[in-house]
């Protein structure tokens, strides 16, 4: 057996099934520094959750890190061509306290609560209109053909984006992700660069037409809101908007995206928890729980140690890049019993911190939740014997070190007789 010294975490088989070098942190070195990268790696439950009660000794104000992947620096080509974009700016994800707490109520205050929790009966026709588009085909790649695009078209509407731009969008948070993940080849970076120039020009465009036609969605209220300083209200500048405009819709997207197809993917890999399920309607709200916690699509974050301190026994130096490993967390067996099992009947699944803790808990959370207890048992429910297409090999996960998720999932079923042939006019009439 390896030392961990040894073992290369980024490596696509770990990436792939992360779970053992998860294990063996936890049990042999809950705060590890990598000798390879001098990253440190935090893996326990409550040692997370130390580093997210402690942002003036853990910093978020990692983008450097974020943006390049990890390496903390951009090769000269793709610093130039980013360089032609908008000026880069701390908003949420990035951004420690009170900076943070200031663009996050702004935020909150443009996709409030009560906004969100309205949104059901919506959530549920958009969910049969992307139903109807396949269900008498008798197949459907789940992924890409549902659990992709129902976030999209939340997020889309809400944000006041054309529904045909959708897959213009998906295609540069794909490209953005594939930056932050740091698996994108030195050759293919400038590449991405370009296209997150792209995706700011198209914003910056629509911002312009909403300061001149101001509408219902969020840009309009992002345009409109005001930032408290030490001299007074001042509005938001147009990288503010486009920071936190991007975040909602890269998190929203890719990680609802990855937890709805991680939970349908379990429920049919354990036809007896999909079976309680589905006979007991109390249930749903705690399967998404448990999906989010064994999935953690959020999977490890950056953090930056701000000055001198100890964590776990452990000294840790000003400046060092910090892990902190949710999808390690997450199945600490001192917070759950046999926690690699997927047991939609987890009395304290909700006590995962898939979506984060302390002042960075995710703010689209109670958005992911509702489009997943909305949809899930729609999808059930309609589509009848649904099952596997490869059932030797269903799960195929992506290699990425900060989220998780399936590339795909095949699935066949029984075709639906007498399909709505208005499942275009659905979807547009959905909002």
């Amino acid at each position: 057996m390896k030392n961990l010294e040894d073992i290369d975490a980024t490596s696509p088989e770990n990436l792939r099934d992360p779970y053992p070098y998860y294990a063996r942190l936890r049990e042999e070195a809950p705060v590890f520094r990598d000798p390879k990268t001098g990253i440190v790696s935090v893996s326990t439950y409550d040692l997370v959750l130390e580093v997210n009660k402690r942002p003036k000794i853990f910093s978020s104000n990692f983008a450097s890190l974020l943006n390049s992947g990890g390496k903390g620096r951009f090769d000269e080509e793709e610093e130039s061509i980013l360089a032609e974009g908008l000026r880069r700016c701390n908003t949420m994800l990035t951004a420690d306290p009170p900076d943070h707490s200031r663009y996050k109520r702004i935020a909150m205050q443009a996709l409030p609560h009560s906004r969100i929790m309205a949104m059901a009966p919506y959530i549920a026709e958009v969910t049969n209109g992307l139903i109807d588009k396949f269900s008498a085909d008798g197949k459907v790649e789940f992924k890409s053909q549902f659990a992709e695009m129902l976030p999209g078209i939340v997020i889309a509407d809400a944000l006041g984006i054309p529904r045909e731009d959708i897959p213009m969008f998906q295609t540069w948070v794909r490209a953005a992700i594939l930056r932050l993940n740091g698996n994108a080849k030195p050759e293919e970076r400038p590449a991405l660069a370009h296209s997150e120039i792209a995706m700011q020009k198209y914003f910056l465009e629509t911002m312009a037409e909403r300061r001149k036609n101001p509408g219902d969605d969020v840009v309009s209220d992002l345009i409109q809101a005001s930032m408290p300083t030490e001299e007074g209200e001042r509005p938001l500048d147009e990288a503010e908007i486009y920071s936190i405009v991007q975040q909602i819709f890269t998190a929203g997207q890719e990680a609802t995206a990855h937890a709805l197809t991680y939970a349908l993917a379990q429920l049919l890999a354990n036809p007896e928890q999909l079976e309680a399920m589905m006979s007991d309607d109390s249930l749903v709200a705690n399967m998404v729980e448990e999906a989010a916690r064994h999935l953690s699509p959020s999977h490890n974050m950056w953090r930056i140690v701000k000055q001198d301190t100890v964590l776990g026994g452990v000294e840790l130096k000003a400046g060092e890049p910090m892990l902190i490993r949710y999808g390690s967390a997450n199945r600490d067996e001192s917070k759950f019993d046999n926690a690699g099992k997927f047991d939609v009947s987890r009395e304290n699944a909700k006590n995962h911190i898939a979506f984060g803790a302390g002042v960075h808990t995710c703010l689209g959370m109670t958005l992911a939740r509702l489009e997943m207890v909305t949809a899930l048992p729609i999808v059930l429910k309609r589509l009848k014997n649904l099952r596997f297409a490869n059932p030797e090999d269903p799960f195929s996960f992506a290699t990425s070190h900060i989220l998780r998720g399936m590339q795909s999932l095949e699935l066949v079923f029984d075709p639906e007789e007498g399909t709505d042939q208005r499942a275009d006019d659905r979807i547009l009439e959905a909002n």
